[in-house]
């Protein structure tokens, strides 16, 4: 269900059907397909069956800060989801998990306000302990991916993409390939390896009010007896304008924050240097 006041209990985020992402996906040419519902494998779970799928979700999880981010599980196993949601409250005690388990795993839209304020001790977390950047995601600004993507490489992490479709329209239109791979266990095998490419398209205003208005036909279609709110569909595009706008500013803010004087997050697995010479003695 989406988080949005007052439609949280009636609409969805997407009224995609598994089968028919995967269908699609297919159709355009990918060899190996994924979804990751928020903090869900339901659907996955629908397409388990397929030897060119596997089952991955995000997550969302709460900082030492107390800001939430989006972490991408890869490749994972039901009881895998289920210690994921025990633990995703507490982010030192998921990717602790998560390492132990060799999970494959991602910070989502690393320049967006999607989740609420950032804190700059967060990017230290996300520099010592997550191994992959989503640099390109299908619904954000081409800049935002572009700062995710510097980040990544001067920190040295393996780089995704991923179309973040909610809606048809987008699905496979952003994606990830690993050059000459055959099978699941390959493709990752590729990207720990760093051998991951990205490929396809970033987000934009218009793209996202669109999927927006797909979104609220497929709601109406499922749900006639809203019909009489219709009329208020046509502030739509003030509230996607507004909410791009506070992208460009969140992400304009974090990008001088991290880039001033080539300023990069703390490793915080490092031990400082005083610190060092005393446990030495």
């Amino acid at each position: 269900m989406c988080n949005t006041p007052l439609l949280s209990r009636v609409c969805k985020e997407s009224y995609n059907h598994p089968r028919e992402v995967y269908t699609r996906c297919k159709q355009l040419g990918m060899s190996i397909v994924t979804l990751t519902d928020h903090d869900s494998i339901d659907a996955a779970e629908m397409l388990r069956g397929h030897a060119d799928f596997f089952v991955s979700e995000e997550v969302t999880c709460r900082m030492p800060s107390g800001t939430e981010v989006h972490i991408g599980v890869y490749n994972l196993r039901e009881r895998d989801h289920c210690e994921i949601q025990r633990r995703r409250a507490d982010f030192v005690s998921l990717v602790m998990y998560l390492t132990e388990q060799k999970l494959f795993f991602s910070v989502n839209h690393v320049f967006s306000g999607l989740t609420g304020r950032r804190e700059e001790e967060d990017f230290d977390w996300f520099a010592s302990y997550v191994p992959a950047f989503e640099v390109r995601n299908g619904q954000m600004w081409q800049e935002a991916n572009a700062s995710a993507e510097r980040l990544a490489s001067r920190l040295g992490k393996i780089g995704l993409a991923g179309s973040d479709a909610h809606t048809i329209a987008g699905v496979g239109l952003t994606y990830t390939e690993v050059p000459g791979v055959r099978t699941v266990s390959e493709f990752f095998a590729g990207l720990r390896a760093g051998r991951g490419v990205v490929h396809g398209a970033h987000g934009s205003y218009v793209k996202l009010t669109a999927d927006v208005y797909r979104i609220i036909r497929s709601f109406f279609v499922e749900k006639p007896w809203a019909l009489p709110i219709l009329p208020v569909t046509l502030l739509v595009p003030a509230i996607t304008a507004g909410h791009w706008l506070n992208e460009m500013r969140f992400c304009r803010k974090w990008t001088a924050a991290l880039e001033g004087e080539k300023k990069s997050p703390r490793m915080l697995w490092k031990l400082e240097s005083g610190l060092e010479a005393n446990l030495a003695s």
